[in-house]
């Protein structure tokens, strides 16, 4: 958690205000965090290019160039089965255009 994190309790539940990222929250190290969060902007990206086409798994499979059950690993969010490269060539298959940027941490590396 943030130094910002603020607590609430209601009703015996206690509500913690999350930090934007959910795997740093979850306590992923920085690179590990960024990493999956990457990986999960694709996947949902690539979800959401299947139905706006309107895809069968199978035809999704075949447009992609990958095995249906690695289309099924996608919609069920199976993170852990994606690297970045293989999201990348999707997506690319896809065509969509991938993009990202590199800038200096507000926050100084010791």
């Amino acid at each position: 958690m943030t130094e910002k994190t603020v607590m609430t309790t209601t009703n015996r539940a206690t509500i913690t205000k999350g930090s934007g990222n959910v795997f740093a929250d979850l306590g992923f190290s920085r690179a590990e965090s960024r990493n999956l969060r990457l990986r999960s902007q694709m996947m949902t990206a690539l979800r959401n290019f299947i139905e706006k086409e309107g895809l069968t798994q199978a035809d999704a499979a075949k447009r992609l160039k990958v095995s249906q059950p690695r289309i099924s690993d996608l919609t069920r969010g199976k993170i852990s089965r994606f690297s970045l490269d293989s999201l990348v060539n999707m997506l690319t298959d896809a065509g969509l255009e991938v993009d990202f940027r590199i800038k200096p941490t507000s926050r100084r590396v010791a």
